[in-house]
């Protein structure tokens, strides 16, 4: 899994940061959350490929959709078949499909656009999940987080032969939580040569929000939180009157969830020229690795250990 941030910048872009937009890259499959004015020029800048199959808005303020209906228009340029699924808060159905259509043409494949109810699987896919959240901002507003699967656990293949299992399909079935017998009539359960499930993966992804509590939940235990952090400290009363966090009040959300890692997106460009104010104030309260995000920057999402 790898996630690559298109555009770190708040609702002004700078030459620096470009407006909202992430994609994340799961065994072959694309998801864009956001997608702002330019982003299919940052999909194309840092060479992400356009199949995206799901794209998933947090609100429809422009900094977060203008690009929409541009990447939609490219896609049909480029003579795209498959489906389009749009995902949006409830209540903006419409709203999106306007977007899509705004130039009066509809693409010549089919958009589909629905409403991702906080709370709710929004898309289940193949070992995994992504679930819409409640946020906090000045408008209808979700937030969204994937989570997979947990994996089997591992298999113990010194335990398997000194029970005299034979290597082949045995192991295989075992594995895959079956009993098998042996041929001198012994038993072996999989509960004896493999271990406890191992939990997948857990990337959340806020959109513009003032800390909440359902952003805790959402984050426990991720492996990833990309949370909004427009603003310093000095501007926390402004950051609550506009629905927007602070670095260090993403960072106590952070701890509070037990997120592994943290990374700060949607810069004031206030910052544009030097966002260490943002880095240092989540240092100094973060448990856990934080980092302000850069356009173009690329990470692994490593299984938990």
């Amino acid at each position: 899994m790898q996630v690559t941030f298109l555009g770190t910048g708040g609702a002004v872009p700078t030459t620096r940061r470009n407006t909202s937009g992430l994609l994340l890259r799961r065994d072959g499959e694309r998801f864009l959350f956001d997608c702002g004015e330019g982003t299919q020029r940052q999909m194309m800048r840092f060479s992400t490929g356009f199949t995206v199959s799901h794209v998933f808005l947090t609100h429809l303020h422009g900094d977060h959709v203008l690009g929409l209906p541009g990447l939609c228009q490219t896609l049909d340029f480029n003579d795209r078949k498959e489906p389009l699924a749009i995902h949006a808060p409830p209540g903006t159905r419409r709203t999106v499909e306007n977007l899509v259509g705004v130039t009066g043409a509809r693409p010549g494949y089919p958009v589909r656009v629905s409403d991702a109810q906080p709370g709710e699987v929004v898309l289940q896919g193949s070992e995994y999940e992504v679930r819409a959240f409640a946020t906090d901002h000045r408008t209808q507003s979700v937030g969204y987080v994937l989570i997979e699967d947990d994996r089997k656990g591992r298999f113990d293949r010194e335990r398997a032969e000194e029970l005299g299992v034979p290597e082949g399909p045995k192991f295989s079935r075992l594995h895959e939580g079956e009993t098998v017998e042996l041929d001198d009539g012994t038993v072996v359960e999989p509960e004896q040569v493999v271990g406890p499930p191992r939990p997948g993966r857990r990337v959340v992804y806020t959109g513009d929000t003032r800390p909440t509590g359902a952003t805790v939940e959402a984050a426990t235990d991720a492996d990833l939180l990309v949370h909004e952090a427009t603003f310093a400290e000095d501007r926390a009363e402004r950051a609550g009157q506009t629905g927007h966090s602070t670095a260090r009040q993403a960072a106590d959300l952070a701890n509070r969830a037990g997120a592994k890692r943290l990374a700060l997106t949607h810069i004031s460009s206030r910052y544009a020229g030097d966002a260490s104010e943002l880095d240092r104030e989540a240092h100094e309260v973060a448990d856990c690795e934080a980092f302000v995000a850069e356009d173009g920057e690329a990470i692994d999402v490593p299984y938990p250990e």
